[in-house]
C-alpha cells in the first residue's frame, strides 16, 4: 500500500455552491506515505475539499493530480482513493466480510482472493475473525474499524478520512486515534485527514493544514504551527486561548507587548505563575482541572489569561495574588 513520487497535489483549487465561494484558490500536496490533517471549524470548507478530491465534488477551477497525473475529470472508482466517513456507511443488510468485501465484488476479484484480502485487512484493524458479525451488533468503534477495514482492502495509494472519530466518546475517539496514527505509519499510507479537534490534529498530522475564510490559512508541522499559527484563526483552532488585543501603542495591562495595534497570542506553555513578587501583579479568578493538570485563570486589570499551574502550586483559590511570568518566546505576534 505504499507508494513513490509525488502523491497527491492540489493547485488553486475553488469550488462554489451556487455562486457561492466555498473554496477559493487551494494549494496543498501530500507526500507518499505522509498524514496531513484539515483542521478547522464546521462549514470551513475541510469536507468539500475531501470531496472535491475524490471526485465526488466537481471543483469551478483548479486542478487535482497523483504523482503529476490529472485527475480532475476521472471519475471517483478510478482515482486509486480510499475515503472513510464520520456515519461509518455500512450496508445493514451484509455480514462484516459483505461490507469490507463490496469493492472488491464491484471490480471483479475472484472470490479466494477477495477473502484473503478481507481476513488481513480486518487483522490490520483489529477485528480478527469478525468476517461473519452483524453489523447492527457493532458498537460505534468496531463499525468505524469496519469502514477503515474496507478502504484499506481495495488497496488505496490515498486514504481520506472525513471526521471518522467525530461520533465517539472522548475516551474512545483518543484510542483510536493513537491506533490509527500507527496504522498509518506501518503501512506507509498517505492520508488526508478531517477534524475540528486540535487534539486529534496534533495526535494524527506530519503536518497541519488550518482552513479558514475559503482557503489554507496555516500550514506546516505541528511544532510549526503550535509556535507561530499565523493568525487569529488558526491560533484559535489550534487551541491556543490567550489573545491579546494591543492599543495603538502596542500595549495592554500587561506592558507593551508589540510595536502598534494589533493582536498577540500568550503561549500558555511560556506562561507560569509565581509569588505576587514574580512578573506581573496578578489575581486568580478560578482554576480548573484539565487532564491531570490544574489550570488557572489570573487577571490583570481588564485582561484574562488561562496559566497551567505547577503541581506545587495546585492549592491556589480564587482571590489569591500571583504574579504572572512571561518567559522567552511567550508572545506571538497575529495577523487578521
Amino acid at each position: 500500500m505504499t507508494g513513490s513520487g509525488t502523491g497527491l497535489e492540489i493547485r488553486d483549487l475553488s469550488v462554489a455552491f451556487d455562486g457561492v465561494p466555498v473554496l477559493s484558490g487551494v494549494d496543498l500536496t501530500v507526500e507518499p506515505g505522509e498524514v496531513v490533517v484539515l483542521l478547522g471549524p464546521s462549514g470551513c470548507g475541510k469536507s468539500t475539499l475531501l470531496r472535491a478530491v475524490a471526485g465526488l465534488e466537481q471543483p469551478t477551477s483548479g486542478r487535482v493530480s497523483w504523482d503529476g497525473e490529472d485527475l480532475t475529470g476521472v471519475p471517483t472508482h478510478q482515482r486509486g482513493f480510499g475515503l472513510v466517513f464520520q456515519d461509518h456507511a455500512l450496508f445493514g443488510h451484509r455480514d462484516v466480510a459483505g461490507n469490507v468485501e463490496f469493492g472488491l465484488r464491484v471490480a471483479g476479484m475472484a472470490a479466494e482472493a477477495r477473502a484473503h484480502r478481507v481476513a488481513r485487512s480486518l487483522a490490520l484493524v483489529g477485528l480478527d475473525g469478525f468476517e461473519g458479525r452483524r453489523v447492527d451488533t457493532l458498537s460505534g468503534g468496531e463499525a468505524q474499524r469496519v469502514a477503515l477495514a474496507r478502504s484499506l482492502a481495495a488497496a488505496p495509494r490515498l486514504l481520506m478520512l472525513d471526521e471518522p472519530l467525530g461520533s465517539l466518546d472522548r475516551s474512545l475517539r483518543e484510542r483510536l486515534t493513537a491506533e490509527l496514527g500507527v496504522l498509518l505509519r506501518r503501512l506507509g499510507l498517505a492520508a488526508l485527514h478531517v477534524t475540528h479537534d486540535h487534539d486529534e490534529a496534533f495526535a494524527l498530522a506530519d503536518r497541519i493544514a488550518v482552513l479558514g475564510a475559503d482557503r489554507v490559512d496555516r500550514i506546516g508541522n505541528p511544532d510549526e504551527v503550535w509556535d507561530d499559527p499565523g493568525t487569529v484563526h488558526a491560533a484559535r483552532c489550534l487551541g491556543h486561548e490567550n489573545m491579546v488585543t494591543l492599543d495603538d501603542a502596542g500595549g495592554c495591562a500587561l506592558g507593551r507587548l508589540g510595536d502598534g495595534p494589533g493582536t498577540v497570542l500568550l503561549r500558555a506553555d511560556r506562561l507560569s505563575v509565581g509569588s505576587p513578587d514574580d512578573g506581573v501583579a496578578a489575581v486568580v479568578a478560578a482554576t480548573v482541572r484539565r487532564s491531570g493538570r490544574t489550570v488557572a485563570r489570573v487577571v490583570v486589570a481588564d485582561l484574562e489569561v488561562r496559566v497551567p499551574v505547577d503541581e506545587s502550586m495546585r492549592d491556589l483559590r480564587a482571590g489569591d495574588p500571583v504574579g504572572l511570568v512571561m518567559g522567552h518566546g511567550a508572545v506571538v505576534t497575529l495577523r487578521g
